[in-house]
């Protein structure tokens, strides 16, 4: 059976105010990676006052690699599954077996007055990087549902700081995503749109602009590898920018396999002009 399944199983047997130790016992942390298939089957089967109570959990109760993060880790996921239903208000079906919340049915007025979207964007710029990838995550999970409302937003978040312009690369860049030649299309276009923003960055020893820089140096290869005719014509552009952590951006991509197995040619010229 799959870790996924298992874990369902096991928290289907939980009243729900016996989640929380059950999380805390199977994060894997501290190590060097959370139980993540478990934060999906949370997001899958929790409530969303479960969600909103863990995301909150800030760095001084819930520190970086400590069973604590994974609980927030798990809520900001889950507020990802909110999000994807009806305008991130409606409740999750949860299984008949687990204890549901009273408060989390309907529209409360707590969640008309804080919707998940600014809390996950506010979160996006967290201290912990295990919270902003779960923010990632949580967008990826709208983005399932809706493609085109996260387009939408992710433009809006592309003329943000450097942590948000990371999370919205980091969540648009998933292959499964991207299926549809206008999806990667529009993809491509928000990246060249954060792109475009780092000429005018002047602190560069900064964490939010070091971490915006690694994101793209993989982001642009998925998008790429997702609508080639389109994205690298874009790549072949920024190569050829005064830049040098605009080429360095591209430089890494082109290193990525799977920009190789799309054109090995083209990946092989551009390298020996860079």
């Amino acid at each position: 059976m799959p870790s996924s399944e298992i874990y369902r199983s096991a928290l289907c047997a939980l009243p729900s105010s016996d989640w929380e130790p059950y999380l805390l016992a199977h994060a894997n942390l501290p190590g060097p990676r959370g139980n993540l298939e478990l934060a999906q089957a949370v997001a899958d089967m929790g409530t969303e006052v479960q969600f909103r109570r863990w995301a909150v959990l800030g760095p001084d109760v819930a520190p970086e690699n400590t069973p604590e993060c994974f609980l927030a880790v798990c809520g900001v996921v889950g507020l990802g599954a909110i999000l994807a239903r009806r305008g991130g208000f409606a409740s999750i079906n949860a299984p008949t077996t687990v204890d549901e919340e009273p408060a989390m049915h309907g529209r409360s007025a707590a969640a008309q007055e804080n919707p998940p979207l600014p809390i996950l964007r506010a979160l996006a710029s967290d201290p912990r990087w295990r919270i902003r990838e779960a923010v990632a995550m949580a967008l990826q999970r709208w983005g399932d549902a809706d493609m085109a409302a996260l387009l939408a937003e992710m433009a809006v978040w592309a003329t943000g700081n450097p942590w948000e312009q990371r999370a919205a690369a980091a969540a648009l860049c998933e292959p499964r995503l991207l299926k549809k030649p206008e999806h990667a299309a529009a993809v491509l276009s928000i990246l060249d749109q954060i792109t475009a923003t780092i000429k005018q960055v002047t602190d560069r020893k900064s964490d939010a602009f070091k971490t915006l820089r690694q994101g793209l140096a993989y982001c642009w290869s998925v998008a790429v590898a997702a609508l080639p005719d389109t994205g690298k014509p874009l790549m072949e552009k920024w190569l050829a920018s005064p830049d040098p952590d605009i080429r360095w951006i591209m430089a890494e991509n082109l290193k990525k396999n799977r920009l190789a197995k799309t054109d090995a040619a083209w990946v092989a010229a551009c390298l020996a002009q860079s």
